[in-house]
């Protein structure tokens, strides 16, 4: 269990009563005025900040009358981001949301080792005015993508269009695809992997597919859009379009991993030397296409982002084959 500051935190107790019996963990602790919102709570909920009965519930367990529940708010963190005018590449834009691009290499927001230079640095010097439902250190953070993936984003300028977003996540009608370039020969056209994904015990920096109590359902769907023959340091080559029905850490590079097809150039999970990844120095990952309903007008909206160079280059290289 996670270790915290009992001196400084808050710690709200209730028994379930016989009208709440029934309710989802993060709906029941999202309820509490002074969490105030299911965003929140499912935060609380994967701290190990909740308690049902003494034990780590998940956010879909169901209350049953009569349980304790145990809820230690954190204190504010004390976090103050500075805006840094970094160059942004901005799709769209209005008085609730931002569609960008994130180049490869940005972190989407502070975090050990990198406490500036991050995309929530140049989004508070681009409008200052973010969503806070993820706290502090995150503004505006809807989804996230990993340092070295690029492409399409979407930020929540205001707490409603973040909230409203984020549940539109959780219900599985954001349309999210990424293009990743796969070490190996996929026959299928289509296909899914279904396994859930937790943290690696021995390093906290990696996931894993695993079946164990904090094991978090993941489903990917991926097409392929072209294959290439194996050449004289490979085994050949497969680009998919993946679309992710779930958002876990690092969840396509862990389940391409978990099929035997890892992505190129991936420094976790990857395999094979600089030739065999075309000396690619990060994972061929990218965010192309990002569909969703605007949170307030209700309008459809549709965005699509081609390979960056350096991805480029390297479908260049392979189109002989």
């Amino acid at each position: 269990m996670v270790e915290r500051d009992q001196v400084t935190e808050q710690i709200i107790e209730f028994v379930v009563t016989e009208e709440q019996a029934g309710t989802r963990l993060d709906a029941l602790v999202g309820a509490i005025p002074e969490v105030e919102t299911r965003s929140r709570a499912v935060r609380y909920i994967e701290e190990e900040c909740v308690l049902v009965n003494g034990e780590i519930k998940p956010k879909k367990h169901l209350v049953t009358q009569g349980q304790r529940i145990s809820v230690a708010i954190p204190p504010p963190r004390m976090t103050t981001l500075e805006p840094e005018f970094i160059p942004l590449d901005i799709r769209f834009e209005d008085e609730e949301i931002i569609v960008l691009s994130k180049a490869a290499g940005m972190v989407v927001h502070p975090a050990p080792g990198h406490q500036t230079g991050t995309l929530v640095n140049a989004l508070l010097a681009h409008c200052m005015e973010l969503g806070k439902l993820q706290g502090a250190e995150r503004p505006g953070v809807v989804h996230r993508l990993d340092m070295d993936t690029s492409g399409l984003m979407v930020v929540g300028k205001t707490d409603r269009a973040q909230a409203r977003l984020q549940d539109a996540i959780r219900a599985r009608v954001v349309d999210r695809r990424y293009l990743a370039l796969v070490h190996g020969w996929i026959a299928p056209q289509t296909g899914i992997v279904d396994a859930p994904i937790d943290r690696a015990p021995s390093d906290k920096l990696r996931m894993r597919v695993h079946d164990g109590p904090r094991a978090k359902e993941a489903q990917t769907t991926f097409k392929v859009c072209e294959r290439y023959e194996p050449g004289r340091y490979d085994d050949g080559f497969t680009l998919l379009e993946c679309k992710l029905f779930t958002g876990r850490t690092h969840q396509i590079r862990v389940h391409m991993r978990y099929i035997g097809h890892a992505i190129v150039g991936d420094p976790t999970y990857g395999r094979g030397t600089l030739p065999a990844n075309h000396y690619l120095q990060r994972q061929f990952l990218h965010s192309h296409k990002l569909s969703f309903t605007h949170p307030t007008t209700g309008e459809e909206m549709h965005f699509e982002d081609t390979l960056p160079e350096d991805l480029q280059a390297v479908i260049g290289d392979l189109e002989p084959r």
